[in-house]
């Protein structure tokens, strides 16, 4: 399974947060997936990509021009997918994997979050976005999109829905469950 992490390049994160992702990148690799992500240093983007490159993964980055020019591209990529823009870098991300991840980010990992509920909610794809609400990062999100939904800026029946997970073992359960559901779906098209 081709999986797509967005989450921060910041060097300056707390190491807890480094080690979360590279966790989820030893996960990746062990279990025999493919990790897609930005294809830049720093940060969880390292952590995660070292993480899943050691543990076997093949890891796919997804590039645009300022990443290079700006001498952040990682060396541990197995494939280099060039993008235009930031936006194409979102469009080819989305059109790669078959499942979605969002660790702690800043603005980037946000656009990145919304761009893939906003294309789902317009049926563009039907690929799950798991988002790891780590040590409640992301509770105040959480917290916002009620607050949406009471108001009516979301529909009470959502077409495409985020799936917000707490624990590392929930979200591989999850992952888990998602690869079973591939494979079903794989084997029921040859049949």
């Amino acid at each position: 399974m081709k999986i797509a992490v967005y989450c921060s390049a910041k060097d300056s994160v707390h190491e807890r947060y480094k080690q979360m992702a590279a966790r989820l990148g030893t996960w990746i690799g062990e279990h025999g997936h493919t990790l897609v992500y930005g294809g830049a240093t720093g940060g969880l983007m390292t952590s995660v990509s070292n993480a899943a490159k050691a543990a076997g993964a093949t890891v796919v980055g997804v590039v645009p021009p300022r990443i290079v020019a700006a001498r952040r591209l990682a060396d541990n990529c197995d494939e280099l997918v060039n993008a235009d823009n930031m936006a194409d870098r979102k469009a080819k991300m989305r059109e790669i994997a078959d499942c979605f991840i969002c660790l702690p980010g800043s603005y980037g990992t946000l656009d990145e979050m919304m761009d893939v509920i906003a294309s789902g909610t317009v049926g563009e794809h039907k690929k799950p976005l798991y988002v790891y609400d780590y040590q409640g990062f992301y509770a105040d999100l959480k917290r916002q999109i009620r607050r949406m939904k009471a108001e009516a800026f979301i529909p009470a029946e959502e077409s495409y829905t985020p799936v917000f997970v707490e624990h590392f073992q929930e979200l591989t359960e999850v992952l888990e469950k998602y690869q079973e559901a591939l494979d079903w779906k794989a084997k029921c098209s040859k049949n």
